[in-house]
């Protein structure tokens, strides 16, 4: 019997022994041999133990719109390194810049707007001018969190905006009285932490914060769990208190843990499996980290200032790795040559 002729089923579980060298080869037998090992479903559970593959922890996909195989032939890349750099905007005066990446939509907060970018489908370099702007506040914007429906915004004058994505409203949240320095949000569910020491918790429809807790110390970045059962703060060192605190929605701290590090990371991200990147507060300095190791997988430095800059806001998509620095926004693309899938 020919292989071309075993049912499909048979096809998948032999596909499922095979290493991603192997199904390289096997894809090179015939035409229909190659359409059929082509499918996402044979690529699936090879995919999962790659860096940056789309396939998280759980087992969902986050970049479906992009063949498992071509994301394959990509993850070689973010492991060993391979990528161009590119510079695709500067600016002349030194911001605190952050990121969000929404599909082939750059968001870039610049001084006391937020511009929405189109990223070119091919080349993936950004366009001059955003097509959409997003401001509001009197001082230079802190952070923003993106939902489907809502850009939400944190400002050094102590407010937070909530932009409407779908129309030109938006609503303004008012209870620090200091710069917001971080917030998430998830559902209809908002955290916020300042300069003032407090973190409040608010929803989509309250004009006023549903709980504040008292930090004792600035709050530096939060982030809520997928559950949006709970929310994580972090802090500096201060007085008798964990810099890590894990709190429910209700306001009660549920677990602490004693910070390791004494060098300062300003931003990270995960891909939701094994591959973290991290920017540093000196010299523009990514590092992409494996979770299955203990060591830097990689690095790469960014600026060639001889004013040092720190990595403010780091983000990345299945090819694509963008950073924003003082004066800068940087890109790495890892779509290059691959080492074995052809």
């Amino acid at each position: 019997m020919l292989l071309t002729e075993l049912p499909e089923d048979v096809l998948y579980h032999i596909c499922s022994y095979l290493d991603h060298k192997s199904l390289s080869r096997l894809s090179q037998v015939c035409k229909s041999i190659s359409q059929f090992v082509s499918r996402d479903t044979v690529w699936r559970k090879v995919a999962k133990g790659f860096l940056n593959s789309g396939i998280t922890r759980d087992g969902t996909d986050i970049y479906p719109h992009v063949p498992l195989k071509e994301r394959v032939k990509i993850a070689q890349n973010w492991r060993d390194g391979v990528c161009r750099k590119a510079i695709l905007l500067k600016w002349k005066t030194i911001l605190l810049p952050w990121l969000q990446l929404d599909r082939d939509v750059l968001f870039l907060s610049q001084a006391a707007d937020i511009g929405a970018f189109h990223l070119h489908q091919e080349s993936r370099r950004l366009q001059r001018r955003p097509f959409e702007v997003y401001s509001g506040h009197k001082g230079d914007v802190c952070r923003f969190v993106l939902t489907d429906s809502h850009l939400i915004s944190g400002g050094s004058d102590g407010k937070i905006l909530v932009h409407s994505r779908r129309s030109e409203m938006s609503v303004v949240l008012s209870g620090h009285n200091q710069e917001v320095n971080c917030l998430d949000s998830k559902d209809s569910l908002i955290i916020s932490g300042s300069r003032d020491q407090t973190a409040r918790i608010w929803t989509l429809t309250s004009t006023s914060p549903r709980h504040t807790i008292h930090m004792f110390e600035r709050v530096w970045s939060v982030a809520i769990s997928p559950t949006v059962r709970s929310f994580v703060t972090g802090t500096a060192c201060c007085q008798n208190f964990s810099p890590l605190r894990l709190w429910d929605v209700e306001r009660k701290c549920v677990m602490e843990w004693e910070e390791p590090h004494d060098s300062t990371l300003c931003c990270m991200q995960t891909d939701g499996n094994h591959m973290i990147a991290s920017g540093s507060s000196y010299y523009g300095v990514v590092r992409l980290w494996d979770k299955r190791q203990t060591e830097c997988l990689q690095y790469f430095q960014l600026s060639s200032d001889p004013v040092s800059s720190p990595v403010y806001c780091l983000r990345f998509s299945s090819s694509h790795l963008y950073a924003a620095l003082a004066t800068a926004l940087h890109s790495l693309d890892f779509r290059q040559n691959p080492t074995y899938i052809r």
